[in-house]
């Protein structure tokens, strides 16, 4: 008994190194762990955003390009609709946007790359196009409308957005009409749905499941249209989950293969699995006697999702990181977003947890001193940051703000 609680002085050294190093392991993972996301903070994430809009034009635009210009709208009008002091200072962002975005001269290409990776060039923004790259004409986007069926989709989710907000008919008109140009594709491909390009070269997940998105959000929305919009949703419903593109995993795969109409084996991003639970939330509301099924699948996609695309401490991410161009950096957004939505409808503990971690790692491990947010949501901060990082990460904030 006599050396019981005998320390020898390298023994006592070596106890406080242990205990300091066990004490800075604890700190970090309650910073992650507690919910420590607040109102000041998305509105500081807000602030930064706003360096990068150009009033000139309503964009978003050079920082970043077209769709995300419509993902940073959505953010800002979705964190408008939780924090009042954000929304009287976003109140002129919304009609100038609406204005002056149909009048700027677009000049875009979007390919798809060999990982599947949507890759939009431009010729005004980031990523420019290579040299000798043939460049289509510039055209103004009158109505939110261009040569790709998914960037009008994110225009009318982003002006039924602002319309929750705002109450203002003129946006929500705006997205009637870009549906009316989305559904003029459907059925036109070989394989059923909508096409995701005007030059009718693929068939993916994230067009339909715009399509689907828009179409169920209208029909909770435009009063004596319900039923035509909800027939929209249901019918493209009813061809989505019957496509294939939702694989044996309960995750989604890119696109068809337009020659045998059959699952593409495409990277599982993880927008593709976001936009669908906002979907299938907005038509659970719409067609109630289907809710709990929708409810249902949406929970298996979004829980196969976080089993396949979070790391060890539960942080979202994507195939690409840390090189996802300026299409890839809005994904992970995507997904907080959508899963907010389906958390406020029908909550899990697991999904709280989600978006609480995944904000509060954001702001500890992927910001800078100027409050730029980047791309890798566990860190390191990668720059530069720019307009769309900044967004989808917002995205995640907002999310973990809204749920409380």
């Amino acid at each position: 008994m006599a050396f019981i609680g005998l320390v020898l002085p390298w023994d006592l050294s070596l106890v406080v190194m242990m205990l300091k190093s066990s004490i800075h392991t604890l700190v970090a993972l309650l910073a992650v762990s507690s919910h420590s996301i607040t109102a000041p903070n998305a509105k500081a994430s807000f602030d930064t955003l706003q360096q990068w809009y150009n009033q000139s034009i309503g964009l978003w635009i050079p920082s970043t390009g077209w769709w995300n210009s419509a993902n940073c709208l959505t953010v800002i009008a979705n964190l408008a609709a939780v924090d009042y002091n954000v929304k009287k200072k976003v109140e002129f962002i919304f009609p100038q946007t609406h204005v002056k975005a149909q009048v700027y001269n677009l000049q875009m290409q979007k390919t798809v790359g060999p990982n599947w990776l949507p890759w939009s060039y431009y010729g005004s923004s980031w990523p420019p196009f290579p040299p000798g790259y043939p460049r289509p004409p510039s055209h103004q986007p009158n109505g939110f409308l261009n040569s790709y069926y998914d960037d009008e989709g994110w225009w009318a989710l982003a002006w039924i957005a602002v319309y929750d907000v705002t109450a203002d008919q003129k946006y929500l008109n705006t997205a009637e009409s870009i549906f009316e140009d989305m559904a003029s594709s459907y059925n036109t491909t070989p394989c059923g749905g909508i096409w995701w390009d005007k030059n009718h070269t693929y068939v993916n997940a994230i067009a339909n499941e715009l399509f689907l998105s828009v179409g169920a959000h209208l029909a909770n929305r435009v009063q004596g249209k319900e039923s035509y919009y909800l027939q929209w949703a249901q019918e493209e419903w009813n061809w989505f989950q019957n496509s294939g593109m939702i694989n044996s995993e309960s995750t989604i795969n890119d696109g068809l293969n337009i020659t045998t109409c059959q699952n593409n084996n495409g990277t599982v991003w993880s927008y593709n699995q976001g936009v669908i639970l906002g979907g299938l939330e907005e038509l659970s509301r719409a067609d109630s006697a289907s809710s709990a099924n929708y409810l249902s699948t949406a929970k298996q996609i979004a829980n196969a999702a976080i089993a396949n695309l979070t790391d060890a401490n539960g942080i979202l991410h994507d195939p690409c990181e840390p090189d996802c161009g300026a299409d890839g950096s809005q994904f992970k957004g995507v997904f907080a977003r959508n899963l907010q939505l389906l958390q406020q409808a029908n909550p899990e503990n697991d999904y709280k947890t989600f978006l609480q971690q995944n904000a509060n790692s954001i702001w500890a491990n992927d910001r800078d001193s100027e409050n730029e947010l980047s791309l890798i949501w566990s860190g390191p901060f990668v720059t530069p940051a720019n307009a769309s990082t900044q967004s989808s990460a917002m995205d995640a904030l907002v999310g973990a703000l809204a749920i409380g």
